[in-house]
Formats: C-alpha cells, sequence, structure tokens
C-alpha cells in the first residue's frame, strides 16, 4: 500500500470495550476531510460517539458499512493523506486486464473514476468486485438491466401465431448473483420488514434499491394470494413473522441487560416506600426561579430530590458505598458521583454528575441540564457513565408513582422519584389538597440494614418536606 494511504483503525474507546457498530458514516470516498473532523458516529456498548479523523487528506476507501459490527483495532477507513501529490499509481490487477473495454461512465457517479484512482461507490461499500455483472460494451444496440443476463434475439416466426393471453401473474422475483446497491438507511428497513434485498430489482440509480422498492416489496410479501373469484372471501389471521418485529439486543441495550442481571442475582435487593408531602419544596422551586441568578436554568423537583439525596449521604456515608467480592471489603466513598438515569432511544443509561457533593445548587442545576441534554441527543460518552456511586431514577416524568428499581453495578442504592400529584392530605389536623409524591429506595442489603436504609429514605423526605428548614439544620 502506498505511504500516502494511511488506515485509520476502529480505536480502543476505553473501559475493555473491545467492539463498537458503525451507526453512521459522516463522510464518504472522495471527501475531502480535515484533522480532527467526526467522519463516523459509532455505538459502543457504553453509548454512541462520533470518532474524529486522525489525518487531514481524501477518503479513498470505506471498509464497512453502516450496521456492521467492527472489532476495535481493525481498519475501518482509508485515507490519502498526499492527495496533491497526483493520482496514485495503479495496482498491476487493475493496470492489465484482457477483458473489453465497458461503457464509460462519468466521473463522480457510482462505478466511474473516483478521486484516487478508486472507483466511486456507495458509502461503506468498499471496491467493487470483480465478478459483478459488467455493463454492455460500447456500441451494443439495447442496454439490459446491470443484473440481468443478456438475452438472446428470438428467432423470426414463419407465420404470425395467434396466442391467447396468459393471466396476469406477477413474475417471480429476480436473484441477485452479485453485490446489491443499497444505502445503510434502505438495508436497516429491508431487516426491520424481513425484506431480502436480493430479490429485489431495484430502480435507482445504476439500480440500487429504494426505500420504496423494499416498501413495495413488503407490501407485496403481506399481502395473500388472490383467490379465484369463485371462492368464497375468507379473512384468515396469519401468526408468523409477517406480524413480528425482531430487534437485535447489542451496543447500550445489550450491556444494560447483562448489568440489570448480574444486578439483580448478586446483590440483595430491599425496596421501602415513602409518601411526602413536598408542596414546601414546590414553593421553593418557585422562588428559586424567580432569582436572577437562576432565571435562565431549567428548575426542576429533580434539583431538590438531588439535594436531598446529597445532604442524606453526608448524615449517612455508608449507603455511598460498594461491595468488593475480590476483597472482601466493603469501600465507603467519600465522594459522591450522582448517576441519574436516562431513557435514550438507544437503550438505558446512566450517567453521573461527578463530585456532585461539591456542587453549589445551581452547579447542581447547570450539571443536571447538561446531562440530560447530551443523553437526549446521544453523545453521553463512556466517561460520563463511569464511577458512579449512587443514583436516582425519575419515573414521575412518565406519570409513574413510584417502582422497584435494580441497581447499577457496583452501586449500594438507588432511588425512585416519582410523580408529584394534587392529593388530599392531613395537614395541620385538617385535609387539605397538598402535592404529594411517593420515593422509593432499593439498597444493597449487605451493606445497608433496614434501620440505615430507613434512615436515609426518612432524611430525605424530611427534606423534601421543608427543604428550607432542613437546609439551616443540617449545613
Amino acid at each position: 500500500m502506498s505511504t500516502r494511504i494511511k488506515e485509520f483503525n476502529l480505536p480502543d474507546l476505553g473501559e475493555g470495550l473491545t467492539e463498537g457498530e458503525i451507526l453512521a458514516w459522516l463522510v464518504k470516498v472522495g471527501d475531502t476531510i480535515e484533522l480532527n473532523q467526526p467522519i463516523v458516529e459509532v455505538e459502543t456498548a457504553k453509548a454512541a460517539v462520533e470518532i474524529p479523523a486522525k489525518w487531514a487528506g481524501v477518503v479513498t476507501r470505506i471498509f464497512h458499512e453502516a450496521g456492521v459490527t467492527v472489532e476495535v483495532g481493525n481498519p475501518i477507513i482509508a485515507i490519502d493523506t498526499d492527495p496533491g501529490a497526483g493520482p496514485l499509481a495503479v495496482s498491476p490487477p487493475e493496470a492489465s486486464s484482457n477483458e473489453p473495454a465497458e461503457e464509460v461512465i462519468e466521473a463522480g457517479l457510482i462505478g466511474g473514476p473516483a478521486p484516487g484512482g478508486r472507483t466511486a461507490v456507495l458509502v461503506g461499500y468498499g471496491p467493487r468486485e470483480a465478478s459483478g455483472k459488467r455493463r454492455p460494451r460500447i456500441g451494443t444496440a439495447s442496454a439490459a438491466p446491470v443484473a440481468a443476463a443478456p438475452v438472446p434475439a428470438a428467432p423470426v416466426p414463419a407465420a404470425p401465431v395467434q396466442v391467447a393471453p396468459a393471466p396476469a401473474v406477477p413474475p417471480a422475483a429476480p436473484v441477485r448473483s452479485g453485490p446489491v446497491l443499497a444505502k445503510p438507511p434502505v438495508r436497516k428497513l429491508a431487516r426491520d420488514l424481513g425484506v431480502d434485498l436480493a430479490t429485489i430489482q431495484g430502480t435507482g440509480p445504476v439500480g440500487s434499491v429504494t426505500r420504496e422498492d423494499v416498501q413495495k416489496a413488503a407490501e407485496g410479501a403481506a399481502q395473500p394470494a388472490v383467490a379465484p373469484a369463485t371462492a368464497p372471501a375468507t379473512s384468515v389471521a396469519v401468526f408468523d413473522a409477517s406480524r413480528e418485529q425482531r430487534i437485535p439486543v447489542k451496543g447500550v441495550r445489550k450491556l444494560t441487560a447483562e448489568n440489570m442481571v448480574a444486578s439483580a442475582f448478586t446483590a440483595p435487593h430491599v425496596t421501602e416506600f415513602l409518601t411526602v408531602d413536598v408542596t414546601r419544596t414546590m414553593k421553593a422551586l418557585d422562588k428559586l426561579k424567580a432569582r436572577p441568578d437562576f432565571a435562565e436554568l431549567r428548575v426542576s423537583p429533580l434539583l431538590m430530590v438531588a439535594k436531598a439525596v446529597l445532604l442524606a449521604v453526608k448524615r449517612h456515608p455508608m449507603v455511598n458505598s460498594s461491595w468488593s467480592a475480590a476483597t472482601n471489603e466493603i469501600v465507603v466513598k467519600e465522594y459522591v458521583n450522582l448517576g441519574i438515569a436516562a431513557a435514550t432511544e438507544r437503550g438505558l443509561i446512566v450517567p453521573n454528575v461527578k463530585d456532585a457533593g461539591r456542587l453549589t445548587l445551581r452547579e447542581l442545576a447547570e450539571s443536571l441540564n447538561g446531562l440530560v441534554r447530551t443523553a437526549k441527543s446521544g453523545k453521553t460518552t463512556p466517561a460520563d457513565m463511569s464511577h458512579g456511586t449512587l443514583s436516582i431514577t425519575n419515573v414521575g416524568v412518565f406519570g409513574i408513582d413510584t417502582g422497584t428499581p435494580i441497581l447499577p453495578p457496583g452501586e449500594s442504592a438507588i432511588l425512585a422519584f416519582g410523580a408529584i400529584r394534587p392529593t388530599p392530605w392531613v395537614h395541620k389536623g385538617k385535609i387539605k389538597v397538598r402535592q404529594v409524591t411517593t420515593l422509593g429506595l432499593s439498597f444493597d442489603h449487605r451493606i445497608i440494614d433496614g434501620e440505615l436504609g430507613s434512615k436515609f429514605l426518612r432524611d430525605i423526605g424530611v427534606f423534601l418536606t421543608d427543604p428550607e428548614a432542613a437546609i439551616l439544620a443540617w449545613t
């Protein structure tokens, strides 16, 4: 390989990850890229991340299409780092060929010449295979489709023969012998609908398969065969793959499942519940929102719950610990990396606010806002989800009263924060409508016994009942 062409291998993204799935290419063959320009989005078992270019230059090859899982250290893209030095030398197998000349294709189109002396291809498909069907030679009177075999000329009949018209029967779907041209989103759609791309005759450029082709093929497969006119019309329910959807378990969802199973069957879980009148907490939030230094921040009840957890940890530090089976020790953390469970399109993730116990209330609000924005955009990094010590899951945003959450691996407690609802409540000896929520605390019973767990949950409730008084008394 020319020293100008450098292959960029899938880097080690940390935390012992050994592979990643290519979600989307941000560049294509022939693109000029800059140093550190994002070129590909990869999903690991931790998160989806954008990988920057290691060199500047021109993209000459993409080794794997979107949807392929690649092991760390394997090449994913080739870059010409000195495109101004002229065209690359053509390798001998490409230069010497006894095959007849092909149809000339305009530069830049699929199958035509591309920068760097390569053949332009769809993103992620690599160089064109030599065994693929060739296009007709120049001067051929008629051009058959790319994937179709040549059709010999039909002999002229001696006398006209009248043939009865055949019934309209859809022809069998052709099966391709070469690679199928289709963009990554089209391939994903075909996988989701259970359609084999090899059976589709593409209507896109150079015979490529389009979304419309896939959808028509799926609709045709879903329609039952037309019954004869004499047969009575019947509606028969089917229970097969045509009415099922299969979702591959990989990436974040796969790791989450493995972690939850390991945690559920390793740490003995106990869950306790506490219903709390949070009317004064909601009034305190209104006061915060009116302050100039909080005016541009999103201030939610989660901020107050997070502050309550952090202050309760100071009163009960054993809650912020982990069980070490390797050394048979309980490791009590003097820092709180507060995890916030977030539901994303790729599954549940729990990024954490580093050293949250040292933050002011405003700094904590900023960190929570940034954490949520990053999670929703799918840009949470593995580092943001590492070394968590204690977590909160806000099921109240879905209208749920509370739950029995499973501990994240390595943590000893997680708090479920339920929906806040106007509820009849006994207040100062009278029944009044108050703002009420229910908390659920799951903890590792190897570390936290019933007394410690109850006191910890009680103190969180005391804070949320009257946050101003609790801050004055505990700080």
